[in-house]
């Protein structure tokens, strides 16, 4: 009982103590943290999402545009995960734009291919590499324009 007592006490200190500004008068219970845990491949693959400002129905689109066109983006899920941006590399590469080494990753590469892809179509990017308003505005423009699976 006392235990749980001391807990709470510190608890609330600690709270009283960030609402401050300060961990001073925390007391040193509250210094020992509990060890880390590694992150599950779920929690990794959530954290890889990159919808580049898609709307879940719009990437669901690319990917079935993807899919379609011999590129397999792994589940249509409406998340761009790295299983969709492989097959949107492969898919750049074949084109000739440029996209790297297909590893799902949306780096400079991946962002320039898709910079020229959407060029493509009249969008007037600055290939940069830079995934900024206008390239998310026209990727989800396109994206809005693809059918639906």
């Amino acid at each position: 009982m006392r235990s749980t007592l001391t807990r709470a006490l510190v608890s609330a200190t600690a709270v009283a103590g960030i609402a401050a500004g300060s961990l001073a008068g925390a007391g040193p219970a509250l210094a020992a943290s509990p060890p880390a845990t590694a992150a599950s491949a779920q929690d990794v693959s959530v954290l890889a999402v990159n919808n580049l400002g898609l709307e879940p129905a719009q990437a669901k689109k690319w990917q079935c545009w993807l899919r379609r066109t011999g590129y397999n983006p792994g589940t249509i899920d409406g998340l761009l995960g790295t299983a969709s941006w492989k097959a949107a590399q492969r898919k750049f590469n074949d084109m000739g734009l440029g996209a790297g080494t297909p590893d799902g990753v949306v780096g400079p590469n991946t962002i320039r291919a898709l910079q020229r892809y959407l060029n493509k179509y009249n969008a007037g990017l600055d290939v940069d590499g830079i995934a900024g308003p206008q390239t998310r505005f026209a990727f989800a423009l396109y994206a809005s324009g693809l059918p639906r699976c």
